[in-house]
């Protein structure tokens, strides 16, 4: 029988105002910590993150952050750690800002710390980081010996940020089930290290049901700036039930094409979520999914906002050098889209991506919804 890993941060903290608590959580993970945050991250949340450690009596440090996680920007993580004797890191923001500390905490061999100040992605979870060159290419995994400590999500600042971002989140949850029923219904090992655990792909299960019952009105609930029990749901689902659900149920070919994307200038300007979305679509297509799924996936998406469409991630059908490119990164010796329960090639790929297309065109004109509109990469 094959081995099975699950893996999981030691705690996981959701609530409004629970940022004001992070002192308590923190205090037990080390002296001195070092905070990851960009300046308009900590104009939005540095008052609320300060008193809340003053009130624990703990003394910090906050350092910038640009827009990637690099290896540059790791390694001089990694040096600030060292020279400021700091016990742990913590990662606050948004993804990369988050893998960035990830990263160096695992180098410094010290505690780390994720706080989101979004839903946008599930990478707060998890005991890897993805790394990109400065242009925001995707470049590699890093995957550690353990989750965070602590991951920590205040539903009141998820509520007065921007709505692309839980939109993005969205689009990178709704991937989980997708990509973690063809995991297990193929040979390859998730990014734990082993096949996946049941448990993992009845979370990534969980995840696909709660997103639907809820993820609309969470999306007007943010509109409003209302943490509400839509809100709450849907943040759990995109963080903490995804994040499990990912790394221990698996990933396949929507993360793939998302990495592969990347790599066209087009597309820059979206979200990690937006881009995983169109790899979805395409993964559904690739398997021959049923009629109804996927014109169901298509019509859930659009109402979302999310992009299935080459269209609306910049690329049209006559991009043809492009879409071959991406294609061919798609399927690179070790990409997630090797755990496909069939061999993928590139053309498949090509193919498909031309395929949604077409079919989401169809679909919307169907359904009544609006037309696709290109987007303009920045």
């Amino acid at each position: 029988m094959p081995t099975t890993i699950f893996t999981s941060p030691s705690t996981y903290v959701q609530g409004p105002g629970v940022l004001e608590e992070l002192g308590t959580h923190l205090a037990p993970l080390g002296a001195n910590p070092l905070i990851v945050a960009d300046d308009t991250v900590w104009d939005l949340v540095g008052e609320s993150v300060s008193a809340g450690l003053k009130a624990a009596d703990i003394a910090f440090e906050r350092v910038g952050f640009g827009r990637y996680a690099t290896p540059e920007a790791v390694d001089s993580l990694v040096e600030k750690i060292r020279s400021g004797s700091h016990g742990v890191i913590v990662g606050l923001g948004g993804g990369s800002a988050i893998d960035a500390a990830k990263a160096a905490g695992h180098l410094a061999d010290i505690r780390w710390a994720s706080v989101p100040t979004a839903a946008s992605s599930d990478a707060p979870t998890s005991a890897l980081s993805v790394i990109y060159t400065e242009d925001g290419e995707f470049l590699e995994y890093r995957f550690f010996p353990r989750n965070p400590d602590l991951v920590l999500i205040d539903t009141a600042v998820v509520a007065n940020a921007p709505v692309r971002f839980l939109v993005g989140g969205i689009g990178d949850a709704l991937a989980t089930w997708i990509e973690a029923r063809a995991t297990a219904r193929g040979r390859s090992d998730t990014m734990a290290g082993a096949r996946p655990t049941r448990s993992a792909t009845a979370l990534a299960h969980l995840a696909w049901e709660l997103l639907h019952e809820n993820a609309l009105a969470a999306i007007d609930a943010v509109e409003a700036k209302a943490v509400t029990p839509a809100l709450e749901a849907t943040v759990e689902a995109c963080t903490l039930l995804s994040g499990l659900g990912f790394e221990s149920g698996g990933l396949a070919a929507a993360h793939a094409i998302h990495n592969a994307l990347t790599a066209a200038p087009q597309t820059h300007g979206l979200t990690h979520g937006e881009k995983v979305n169109l790899g979805t679509t395409v993964q559904l297509i690739l398997e021959g999914a049923e009629r109804e799924e996927i014109e169901d996936f298509i019509e859930f998406s659009t109402l979302v906002g999310l992009p299935t469409t080459l269209t609306e991630v910049g690329l049209t059908l006559e991009d043809e050098k492009e879409l071959r490119a991406v294609s061919e990164a798609a399927v690179v010796e070790g990409e997630t889209i090797h755990a496909m329960p069939f061999e993928v090639t590139a053309e498949m790929v090509y193919t498909a991506l031309r395929a949604a297309e077409q079919l989401s065109r169809r679909v919307r004109a169907r359904r009544g919804l609006p037309e696709p509109e290109l987007h303009t990469a920045h």
